[in-house]
């Protein structure tokens, strides 16, 4: 069943019932500021880095769900509710929430009352805006009150959560007039403070959780709502918030509107203070004038509205197919854009306490990300680039507000350096910007040991090459891009890290699918080598490719699929001799997406497995058959129960590598009956199994050996969106940046006979249509463009600020 539907033309998904399967959250923030936001304003804000400068507090695996957030109490007499339903849960006469392009606009009625709650972020601002209209549509005068309520965290969520001895005496406030400002710890170590406010005063306030929530009392039942009223509370210690009370009289059809802000603001060390002991207000003052009335909300509204238009004007297709067109111009591109902002820092599944920004993570991110926006992807990666060590491995992940590695989980992931190569080679296909490979960049965040990007890039390939096993395939260190293959680890006992345990290292233990991806990446490494002119160095690193190719398809090779991996005893992981997980999908995508064994049989035969052994109706499934047991020497894949996560789940992240994989091989029928298995455009139907939201991809979906077969997990920040827009936009509708240029080479379903795309391209603007009037998966037989027709499929690039038309009949 369906809980809402989509609105293209808004470019919106409404929900049309509070009770959604899980919280369906939408993100608004695009540059510093970001707030996370549920269906029924549950959620959270932090600034930059969603653990060390968390604004809000939200407490997980807490139960009823979504109680914390931006909540907004309307008494009505002896009626209390709220317009999202959540947290008192009274039943609402009406409720809609739309979600669209970094904004959500919620309104629920009761009673004759009916209240639209709009939330944004402006552009360019620290803040988070949150409009209320309140209407009177009965027939006699209303008298209602109104509590907005935010809980603040104490900065540091990690420390928030666990440092009960020390946080609980330290929570400090400032009230002047319709501002609350949160200023815990800004006397000794902090240059920043949160503060809430409105646009006009309030009758009343607590910024005490204590006073207006209970002592024994919870969001379910706010104290100071349901008795009479909010007391003036100053937290001093304990527990502060921001709660305010207004009193509103309403005549029969007349609307009332309030404007709140939740502001970050940081001051200069020698600017903190306005007197003693009273913070430095005129930043944040500043904000809450430039946001007074209901004009400056909607020119907030508007500025971001007309962004992501712009920004979504560079690809657009017109298919027929209004799901396709749906997922490709709106939903997919933006869900790389958020993905890009967050990587897997902070969604309602990871909880950005214990993850920053990856190394691997952000380097995929850009695949989906690198033509809308290419001055942040270079930024990107230059700091990717600066987590690197001088041997050319990395940190495993870093922290965005500092930009600097951490050891959380370690380093010797052996498949990080690799994507380095193949985020900056998305960059370089899709800008020609050949300027960043000469930027100075640190190892290991130390400018002594800066060198120029392409020195990156070669401690990159030269890691891979100098690190290979007794059967000349890449050793896998802690692990490759799964990270729950723990191949030297050897995990025992509870509470032992599965990647960090034991030596985490190891000459045996290798990895087929780090084999693929040298190879892929391997090679367009060379290309970049060639283009620069390093010839004789290109020579050397086409050998060194050619080399583990080879060993791929022998030692890598079981008969009818590419094996899995080695583990540390030399024993074969993911081939036919093994009684469970005897194929994995992981090297079947990334060996045939690099053309291995294409013109032997090898990629065919591949291909032919994964249809026959890990096919399911929801997708493709990460291995069969699945463990039931734990197994020491591959650790925590094992450790999952049947059909979840790693062990036999249908990874969405890489059921995109066999859309390419197929596309690479011409299958376009096939290519497109596995991209929209998981689209969730799609699969909107059976959101009541899927219970993730229906218009972004999960990281996961449960296998056929779950109970739960079918139902989503993690969504949002995965390496899906990315992977899942390169697959549609490249590997089927065939548009694809290379260091020469835009070539045109689609692989479609027979069934479509064309389309039409806008696409922007270095500058330029190409209108692109494609013909298969006779339904071919496969194959470019004429290219015309601007009226002449050319022999190549590859469209040199043309001035920027041109406009290019190009005609291509498949056949």
């Amino acid at each position: 069943m369906k809980y809402g539907h989509f609105d293209d033309e808004r470019r919106e998904y409404v929900i049309t019932t509070p009770r959604t399967p899980l919280p369906w959250i939408n993100y608004l923030g695009n540059e510093d500021f970001f707030t996370l936001l549920s269906n029924t304003a549950g959620g959270y804000s932090f600034y930059r880095d969603a653990r060390l400068r968390r604004i809000t507090r939200y407490r997980y695996n807490n139960c009823p769900l979504d109680q914390e957030g931006f909540h907004l109490y309307i008494k009505d007499g002896d009626t209390v509710w709220n317009p999202g339903w959540q947290p008192v849960q009274t039943e609402l006469d009406g409720y809609s929430c739309r979600h669209g392009l970094g904004y959500t606009v919620i309104e629920g009625s009761k009673n004759d009352v009916s209240v639209k709650q709009e939330f944004v972020v402006p552009k360019g601002e620290k803040c988070m805006l949150m409009r209320v209209t309140v209407t009177n549509e009965s027939k006699r005068e209303k008298a209602l009150r109104l509590f907005p309520y935010v809980e603040f965290c104490l900065w540091d969520a990690m420390d928030d959560a666990s440092n009960f001895q020390r946080n609980f005496s330290t929570g400090e406030v400032e009230v002047v007039g319709a501002a609350i400002y949160h200023k815990t710890e800004y006397r000794e170590r902090r240059d920043h403070y949160a503060v809430f406010w409105a646009n006009r005063e309030p009758v009343g306030f607590d910024t005490s959780r204590d006073a207006f929530i209970g002592v024994y009392g919870s969001p379910v039942r706010p104290e100071a709502v349901f008795g009479n009223g909010c007391t003036g509370s100053v937290a001093h210690g304990w527990q502060p918030i921001a709660a305010q009370q207004f009193d509103l009289a309403l005549r029969p059809g007349e609307s009332d509107s309030l404007v709140f802000g939740l502001g970050y603001i940081e001051n200069p060390v020698e600017e903190k203070w306005e007197s003693p002991d009273v913070i430095n207000k005129k930043p944040a003052e500043a904000m809450m004038t430039r946001f007074a009335d209901n004009q400056a909300f909607d020119r907030a509204m508007e500025t971001l509205k007309a962004f992501w238009t712009e920004l979504l004007s560079g690809y657009e297709v017109r298919s027929g197919d209004e799901k396709l067109d749906r997922m490709v111009n709106i939903w997919n591109q933006y869900q790389c854009m958020v993905t890009f902002n967050m990587s897997r820092s902070a969604s309602y599944f990871e909880s950005g306490m214990g993850r920053g920004m990856g190394f691997r993570d952000s380097c995929q991110d850009l695949l989906g990300f690198v033509h809308m926006i290419p001055e942040r992807a270079r930024e990107r990666i230059l700091d990717i680039a600066a987590t690197q060590f001088p041997d050319g491995s990395a940190y495993h992940q870093y922290q965005p507000l500092t930009k600097k590695g951490n050891l959380a989980v370690g380093s010797g992931f052996n498949d990080d350096p690799l994507w380095l190569i193949a985020g900056t080679d998305a960059y370089l296909c899709e800008t020609g910007d050949w300027s960043i490979l000469d930027e100075q960049v640190d190892f290991d965040n130390d400018p002594k040991l800066a060198k120029p990007l392409m020195e990156h890039l070669r401690r990159s390939f030269n890691f891979t090459k100098t690190h290979l096993g007794p059967h000349g395939l890449p050793l896998i260190g802690r692990a490759d891009w799964n990270d729950c293959l723990n191949l030297n680890c050897f995990s025992e006992h509870p509470g032992e890290s599965f990647q960090i345990t034991g030596p985490s290292e190891g000459p045996v233990a290798e990895s087929v699918f780090i084999a693929g991806m040298f190879v892929k990446y391997g090679g367009a490494y060379v290309r970049i080598c060639r283009h620069l002119g390093l010839n004789e160095e290109a020579e050397e690193a086409e050998k060194a490719v050619a080399q583990v190719e080879a060993a791929t398809l022998d030692a890598g090779w079981d008969g009818a699929w590419f094996r899995r991996a080695f583990d540390a005893y030399g024993h074969v992981v993911g081939g036919k001799e093994c009684e469970e997980g005897q194929i994995f999908i992981e090297p079947q995508g990334m060996c045939v997406m690099a053309g291995i064994g294409k013109e032997t049989g090898e990629a065919e035969a591949a291909m032919k497995s994964v249809e026959e052994r890990l096919d399911t109706k929801y997708g493709i499934v990460l291995l069969q058959p699945a463990y039931t047991r734990y197994h020491l020497e591959l650790g925590e894949i094992s450790s999952y129960p049947p059909g979840y996560k790693e062990n036999a789940g249908i990874f969405c992240h890489n059921n995109p590598w066999i859309v390419c994989a197929e596309a690479e091989l011409g299958h376009g029928d096939r290519a497109f009956q596995v991209y929209r298995r998981t689209a969730p455009a799609y699969i909107e139907d059976i959101s009541d199994i899927h219970r993730t939201e229906p218009y972004v991809y999960s990281q996961m979906i449960a296998g056929k050996d779950a109970a739960s077969f079918g139902e989503g997990k993690n969504s949002w920040l995965t390496g899906t969106a990315a992977w899942t827009f390169l697959s549609i936009s490249q590997a089927i509708l065939g548009l694809k940046p290379t260091l020469d240029g835009l070539m045109v080479d689609p692989c479609l379903p027979s069934e479509m006979k064309g389309f039409e795309v806008t696409r922007r391209y270095r500058g330029a603007v190409y209108h692109i249509t494609v013909k298969n009037p006779d339904g071919k998966q496969h194959g470019v037989k004429r290219v015309l463009v601007n009226g002449a027709e050319q022999e190549s499929n590859i469209l040199t690039p043309a001035p920027a600020g041109s406009s290019v038309n190009v005609e291509i009949v498949m056949g």
